[in-house]
């Protein structure tokens, strides 16, 4: 039986969703996940230990293993454990983006040093040490700015400044980001770097797609309605398929093909995000990766060959899910075969609205019950503590819909998310031992 490797975290929300793929497609999953070796399989799924800071014993010990169930194809779920799984790909012999190209894509800094040498457009920007003194990088800057970190995900420690006061207030915000334990823990020196860049007005998208041997095929392009102007760029919802003229649409594939190649990446998922105003398409990342956590669900798939059929529904058969298609072209099947279902669809990240610790939430099943809402996931936890951007990681859960147009599914999440009430109570703090400590 076929085999596909898996990189994960231990807590990944996709890695049921690939099990679920795998099942139904016939495949065998060996997962590697960034646990504790010294555990007995505490999940017992007889995953491989693995560090993604020490690329190479994590290559080691999975090629080790790999000699006793071999591997027949490599994914990855996130960031940081694409670049292993790209080492893993070519000390197999397995066709996979190369991995000095999926480096530079975990890299904000070098990903717009890429870009700005093959002339495609990009903002000023300046990168610094997170160490140096705000004061100084005030002389080599303009306003409206972004500060961003260089290597973190879903818009964590992105903020805008408009005035040398905000900025000074952002540097210190993202320089107390960067020192938080979870962050030095990922013992990444690329924590160590920030990029201050201009701010990019305009619409914001998503683009999700494969190369395939480096060809671009595009899965699905989302619109994101709400604006995304700061103070904060936390996303809320993405919608597909997108209401942009076909010009419009037409040069962000382009934009996001030319950024790819660019950067280097050749074969696997990619996912990219994009800003559109009159001076044209910026191509903000392009990630090795597909899209993240449960976001997945909004997209489902069906054979090309039925797109001849009535586009009210999907009569050609079971629909299946983003994770089975990246299974089928990691053992080698072209993308090609499959497009995006014919409704719209779309999900609603639902963010969270203040500091605190999570009590519960209400009005679920009303929500639930919202005309085109396929499901209202609460993935916080009772009694956990709530942090929102741009210090947090998290969201306090997803709601997913379809009809059939995207403007239906827009009204739909935005009245789902209008039923819900979330019970957060304010964090207490004592002082323990002279130090400040929240609980």
């Amino acid at each position: 039986m076929r085999r596909v490797l898996v990189l994960a975290t231990t807590t990944g929300y996709q890695t049921r969703a690939f099990g679920e793929a795998a099942d139904a497609l016939g495949v065998q999953l060996t997962y590697a996940t960034d646990r504790c070796h010294m555990l007995d399989d505490p999940w017992r799924d007889e995953a491989i230990p693995i560090r993604f800071h020490d690329e190479t014993a994590s290559v080691d010990a999975i090629l080790a293993a790999s000699r006793i169930r071999p591997i027949h194809g490599v994914a990855a779920v996130g960031d940081r454990p694409t670049v292993i799984a790209a080492l893993v790909a070519r000390a197999l012999g397995l066709p996979a983006h190369p991995p000095e190209a999926v480096a530079i894509a975990r890299d904000k800094q070098r990903t717009r040093e890429r870009l700005r040498a093959a002339g495609e457009p990009v903002p000023w920007f300046h990168a610094s040490r997170i160490d140096v003194d705000p004061r100084d990088l005030i002389t080599r800057i303009s306003f409206p700015c972004v500060i961003k970190p260089v290597a973190l995900s879903a818009s964590r420690g992105v903020m805008r400044a408009d005035d040398p006061e905000t900025f000074h207030a952002a540097f210190d915000r993202l320089r107390a980001l960067l020192a938080q334990p979870d962050i030095r823990a990922e013992r990444d020196d690329a924590h160590d770097r920030i990029l201050v860049e201009g701010f990019i007005p305009g619409r914001e998208f998503a683009l999700e797609g494969l190369l395939h041997h480096g060809a671009l095929e595009v899965l699905a392009l989302f619109d994101k309605p709400d604006p995304l102007d700061g103070p904060f760029f936390e996303e809320t919802i993405y919608v597909t398929p997108s209401v942009q003229p076909e010009p419009v649409q037409a040069q962000i594939r382009d934009a996001v093909a030319r950024a790819a190649s660019v950067i280097g990446l050749l074969h696997g998922p990619i996912h990219a995000e994009c800003r559109v105003n009159n001076e044209g398409v910026f191509v903000l990342e392009v990630a090795a990766r597909p899209i993240g956590g449960l976001c997945a669900r909004a997209l489902r798939f069906r054979p090309r060959a039925a797109e001849g059929l009535d586009r009210s529904h999907d009569a050609s058969g079971p629909l299946i899910s983003l994770e089975e298609l990246l299974l089928r072209h990691a053992l080698g099947e072209a993308p090609d075969r499959w497009c995006r279902e014919a409704r719209a669809s779309g999900v609603m990240m639902i963010p969270i609205p203040c500091r605190g610790v999570y009590r519960g939430a209400s009005g679920v099943d009303e929500a639930q019950a919202t005309d085109g809402v396929d499901e209202v996931a609460v993935t916080a936890k009772i009694d956990q503590r709530l942090v929102p951007l741009p210090e947090g990681a998290s969201y306090l859960g997803f709601i997913f819909a379809h009809g059939e147009s995207a403007a239906l599914v827009d009204r739909s999440l935005r009245r789902a998310l209008g039923r819900l009430r979330f019970r957060v109570e304010p964090e207490l703090r004592m002082l323990a031992n002279g130090v400040d400590a929240v609980h």
